[in-house]
C-alpha cells in the first residue's frame, strides 16, 4: 500500500501569544510540525533564544540537542502531550505558549511527576512478574533506538529482555493495530512490555494490566 505524506502547518500566527512571554535566561525554542517554520520568527521577537526544531511526543532529541546551551524551553503549540516528552527528556523546566488559547504557561511538577508515579507503579508489577507479554508492532515508522528500528532488530528487543530478566517467561505478542480488548485473550499474562511508540504508555487506563516501555527496563 502506497502513503503519501503531506506537511499540515497551521496558518495561525504564533506572534500574539509570543507577546506575552515574559521569560528569563536563555530560551529553547521547540514545536509541532503545525508552527516548525515559524520558529524563526520566534527567535527573533524574543531575542536571547535557540532553536532546537521539531519535537514529536516520542522523539525529543531536537531538545537534547540544545539543551547544554539554554536554561528554559518554550514550547510553541497545543496540548502537554509534547511538553512531557521534552520535560521527561531534559531537566530544564518548559514553558508552553499556546497560540489557540492564546496563553503562555509553565508545565508544573505536579504534571510531571504524575507520569512518572505511574512508570514507577508499571516498573514494580513488571519486577514482580512471572509471565510478561512483549508488545511488538509491525507498523512502519514506530520510534526506536536506532539498533532496534527494524521489525528483526525489535526480536533482538525480546531477546534481550530473556537476557537480562532469565527467571521470567516472555511472550511475543504480534501486532498492526493494537486493539486493547484483544490483549483480554490472554489472562496469564501479568504484565506488557511496549515496544511500539513509547507514548502508547499514556494509555495505560486502556490496558487490562500494567504496562512498561522496553528502555526502562533494559537501562
Amino acid at each position: 500500500m502506497e502513503r503519501l505524506f503531506i506537511p499540515a502547518k497551521s496558518t495561525r500566527s504564533i506572534l500574539p501569544v509570543l507577546e506575552k512571554v515574559k521569560i528569563d535566561g536563555r530560551i529553547g525554542l521547540i514545536s509541532t510540525a503545525q508552527y516548525a517554520d515559524q520558529l524563526s520568527k520566534a527567535q527573533t521577537l524574543l531575542g536571547k533564544s535557540m532553536i532546537g526544531g521539531q519535537i514529536l511526543g516520542c522523539d525529543a532529541s531536537a531538545a537534547r540537542r540544545i539543551a547544554d546551551k539554554v536554561d528554559v524551553f518554550l514550547y510553541i503549540g497545543e496540548g502537554k502531550f509534547h511538553p512531557i516528552a521534552v520535560a521527561l527528556a531534559v531537566s530544564k523546566p518548559v514553558y508552553i505558549a499556546d497560540p489557540l488559547l492564546g496563553e503562555v504557561r509553565l508545565l508544573s511538577e505536579d504534571e510531571i511527576k504524575k507520569y512518572l508515579k505511574h512508570q514507577k507503579s508499571a516498573l514494580m508489577h513488571f519486577y514482580r512478574a512471572q509471565r510478561v507479554g512483549v508488545l511488538i508492532s509491525l507498523k512502519p515508522g514506530q520510534y526506536h533506538p536506532k539498533q532496534y528500528l527494524a521489525l528483526q532488530g525489535k526480536f533482538k528487543m525480546f531477546e534481550a529482555l530473556k537476557h537480562k530478566f532469565k527467571d521470567k517467561q516472555f511472550y511475543t505478542l504480534l501486532f498492526d493495530t493494537l486493539s486493547f480488548n484483544e490483549l483480554e485473550n490472554f489472562p496469564p499474562i501479568e504484565c506488557f512490555v511496549n515496544t511500539a511508540c513509547p507514548r502508547l504508555m499514556d494509555d495505560y487506563k486502556k490496558f487490562n494490566k500494567p504496562v512498561v516501555n522496553f528502555e526502562d527496563v533494559i537501562r
